[in-house]
């Protein structure tokens, strides 16, 4: 027997599915997609067996399939794309074209190294596709399908037009559909109109996919399936490649536009000064122009920073964890608060009943009969109501011997009780509430004091009550006869402690938020070591107003009997402050606050909704998976920020020479296959190693001003103390040859700097950093060494006088160095 329920206000439900007010795009014509359609062929509301095994048949045939692909990442050919055509790629393939006509082999290395480096971005990011694409069909939910009268479940690409689809607590509607049987069915379409009440569904209502069930049952006919259905529109606009805001990507962005508008003036005069200025052989004039332009663009940035992401996304896919954005990765390290939903993440789905209490003098053997009829009525049980139901099963699968339902009431997130009605075998009728018993009894009730005692334990405890009246009707609930408290035991994660304990030692703030009561959640959190578990607040106490609920959250660390809605405004109170909030949940209820915190995490076993929302899904539903990837964001956000100083110092230098070089109107002292050998050795294979380097210090805010603070100076330096080794040299040696002995010892200073830069950023120093750094400086004196290698890199020093003044230089812009990064590190703190 269907009743109807009144939303938490106790209005009448809003029956209109219009998604007015919606808070992102939406490009469908909305008249025609939420009216109540029902084309030939489809069932009519009142269910039914479903669509026959020759009917299915004819609908694939006709291509009536939901075949839209699932969408985790880029797909090969946008990788290939991404990763080859780019700005810097163009630019330089033109100089390298170029350079291929004009000069030697060597002068040209340049370009194989970007096609290597290219080749590595697109192997590596395949490789994450390839682990995104498993892990998403691993995580993806199967609905249960209504053919030929039996229920099954199917992959959601396999629903054809017509088909039932069953629905139940926290399923989400993959399609859209007319709904063909209603019982107390309640689906919350706030991830599309913006509007938080759940509405009442009744047969005949349209449902759009995306909404997804909170309270009740039923069942819908696919009306729109594929590319037509809502849900598949707002994915074509936003896949779930698209990116989550990330200051990392943004902040390289910035930089590389303000290095392109510096970079063009340069290149010009640096172009004029060669060619026009300077009367020398054309190709050589040609070669050392290209040899000034290349190292001023910084590509290899962007493309390590593409594999740091790539390689995370696979490290985070081995343990069963599915990064469904990239840059969410990054969000965790950054984030400064968690928000916990108890049950799933410090407690296991299970429970066990330890004890029930008659109260008013109940009798105890019809209790039993009770609680078995109640577990009996229905179909989809929660956590605590299989419990009940393991405790006291109806004997042969019947309602509590041969008690007949009624009137159901699902549980709800917000009424915070669930009901059911019987005819008793006696032929009596009753009517039941099980929920909270703070919620169910008035504030002066004896038996609190019980119950308080109890939740101080860390025990959960129900409320058995008797009622008179229709079970939706809020006014039922104020009348209550209390009837038995049933005690349950929650079953704690075994690594729940350990994962508290690290985001403690983190200085990262732990909020538990849970629908149960407040003292019972600070219980359990304080047996599993949360910082702060006495400090417990009842939600129904939180003011309303956002700065006063933000200075309760950050006073407080538990907070108990919290509704859906109350869950999202604590985010945005904590955001308001500044933090940066994690929000983890499994449930319906945490679907509101998942979609709005800055990162949603949300376990393997929670309903699709969930999973839906979230940019991090714990496959193995593992909460102690998290540190792990905060670890990786840490890693990824802290080399990244490590090795674009050495890039963008190669970037200032190579400006600032080209400058001096156009003012002091001289020969560009270097040939592309001078600065070649020196980014690979300074830059290209140091960057590669630092980059995937284990990182666990706290990511910080303010990426540019981080990375050029410490960049602009180095390459500042570096560049003076090279041009004025190179001025030197140019009155040192005189006669045929002079100008490679001059290029010689100004290489000889820039790279001794450009490896104390190195030197620098390699800190705190390791076995394998100090190894690092070494092997850079030998490979660089094989060089020097090997007569073959010189002819190759135009490397020779010529006497002793010149080398040692090009080392004396470098000394001293090393100790400058020094100097300037303790001074910035002062006087610029970010």
């Amino acid at each position: 027997m269907t009743q109807r329920a009144l939303d938490p206000s106790g209005d009448e439900p809003n029956r209109s599915s219009v998604p007015s007010g919606t808070d992102r795009p939406v490009m469908i014509d909305a008249g025609s997609e939420l009216d109540p359609v029902h084309p030939v062929g489809l069932p009519a509301p009142g269910g039914g067996p479903g669509l026959t095994a020759a009917e299915v048949a004819e609908r694939i045939a006709r291509g009536e399939v939901n075949d839209v692909p699932v969408r985790s990442s880029r797909s090969v050919r946008e990788i290939v794309r991404a990763n080859v055509f780019t700005r810097f790629n163009l630019i330089i393939g033109v100089l390298w074209v170029i350079m291929l006509f004009v000069a030697p082999i060597q002068d040209s290395l340049f370009g194989f190294v970007i096609i290597a480096n290219t080749g590595i971005g697109i192997v590596q990011e395949w490789r994450a596709k390839k682990t995104l694409d498993s892990l998403a069909v691993i995580g993806e939910a199967k609905p249960t399908v209504r053919r030929d009268g039996v229920a099954a479940e199917i992959s959601t690409s396999e629903i054809v037009l017509g088909d039932l689809v069953e629905l139940g607590p926290g399923d989400k509607v993959v399609v859209d559909g007319t709904v063909a049987e209603a019982d107390s069915l309640e689906i919350d379409e706030s991830l599309l109109t913006g509007e938080a009440d759940p509405v009442l569904k009744r047969a005949g209502d349209p449902v759009m996919s995306g909404s997804f069930v909170v309270a009740g049952g039923g069942a819908f006919a696919a009306t729109k399936v594929g590319r037509e259905a809502y849900a598949a529109q707002l994915a074509e606009e936003a896949s779930r490649f698209t990116l989550v805001q990330s200051e990392l990507r943004s902040g390289i962005s910035t930089i590389l536009k303000y290095v392109t508008w510096m970079m063009i003036p340069t290149a010009i005069g640096l172009i004029l000064s060669q060619l026009v200025v300077k009367d020398h052989n054309f190709k050589d004039s040609v070669a050392r122009t290209v040899g000034g332009i290349v190292p001023m663009i910084p590509e290899g940035l962007v493309l390590l920073t593409s594999v740091a992401f790539a390689i995370g996304v696979v490290r985070l896919g081995r343990k069963q964890c599915l990064v469904q954005e990239l840059p969410a990765i990054e969000g965790l390290a950054r984030v400064d608060v968690v928000c916990l939903d108890k049950t799933g993440t410090l407690t296991e789905g299970g429970m066990d009943v330890t004890e029930v209490r008659p109260l008013n003098g109940t009798d105890e053997p019809y209790l039993r009969r009770v609680l078995a009829a109640f577990g009996a009525s229905d179909p989809r049980p929660n956590a605590s109501l299989q419990a009940i139901i393991d405790a006291y099963p109806a004997p042969d699968g019947e309602s509590g011997e041969g008690w007949r339902v009624t009137q159901a009431l699902p549980f709800s997130s917000a009424r915070k009780y669930s009901g059911a009605a019987f005819d008793e075998s006696g032929g009596q009728s009753s009517g039941w509430l099980l929920g909270a018993p703070d919620v169910l009894l008035p504030e002066d009730d004896p038996a609190l004091t019980e119950i308080e005692q109890l939740n101080q334990q860390g025990l959960r405890v129900l409320l058995l009550a008797r009622v008179d009246g229709p079970l939706d009707d809020p006014a039922t609930a104020t009348g209550a006869e209390p009837s038995a408290l049933i005690v349950l035991e929650q079953r704690l994660r075994p690594d729940a402690r350990e994962t508290l304990a690290y985001f403690a030692d983190q200085r990262v703030a732990t909020k538990v938020i849970s629908g149960d009561n407040a003292v019972s959640v600070g219980a359990v959190a304080a047996k599993l070591g949360l910082p702060g578990a006495e400090h417990t607040m009842d939600a129904r106490k939180l003011p309303t107003d956002p700065d006063a609920m933000a200075t309760a959250m950050e006073e407080n660390a538990v907070f108990g009997r919290v509704t859906p809605q109350q869950k999202r405004e604590m985010v945005a109170a904590l955001q308001s402050r500044g933090h940066t909030v994690a929000m983890t949940g499994d449930g319906v209820n945490d679907v509101l606050a998942l979609k709005d915190a800055d990162i949603g995490v949300s376990m393997g076993s929670g309903s699709e909704a969930t999973r839906a929302v979230a940019q991090i899904v714990l496959l193995n539903n593992s909460f102690a998976t998290l540190p792990s990837v905060v670890a990786e964001g840490r890693r990824v956000i802290g080399n990244i920020t490590r090795v674009a100083t050495l890039f963008l110092t190669k970037t200032v230098y190579s400006v600032l020479l080209a400058v001096l070089v156009v003012c002091f109107q001289v020969e560009y002292p270097f040939l592309p296959r001078h600065l070649t050998l020196l980014s690979t050795l300074t830059i290209g294979i140091p960057a590669f190693f630092l980059a995937l380097a284990p990182n666990k210090e706290r990511a910080h805010p303010h990426f540019v001003r981080r990375v050029m603070r410490y960049a602009i100076p180095s390459g500042t330096i570096a560049a003076v103390a090279t041009f004025v080794t190179y001025l030197i040299a140019r009155h040192h040696y005189t006669g045929p040859g002079s100008l490679d002995a001059e290029t010689s010892a100004a290489t000889l200073t820039l790279f001794l700097v450009s490896m104390w830069v190195l030197a620098i950023i390699a800190r705190p120093y390791t076995w394998w950093r100090i190894c690092l750094v070494a092997s850079m400086g030998a490979a660089f004196l094989i060089v020097l060494a090997v007569p073959w290698l010189q002819q190759f890199f135009a490397l020779k020093l010529v006497g002793a006088t010149m080398p040692w003044t090009a080392v004396g230089i470098a000394v001293i812009a090393s100790a400058a160095l020094e100097y300037a990064w303790r001074l910035v590190s002062r006087r610029f703190p970010v």
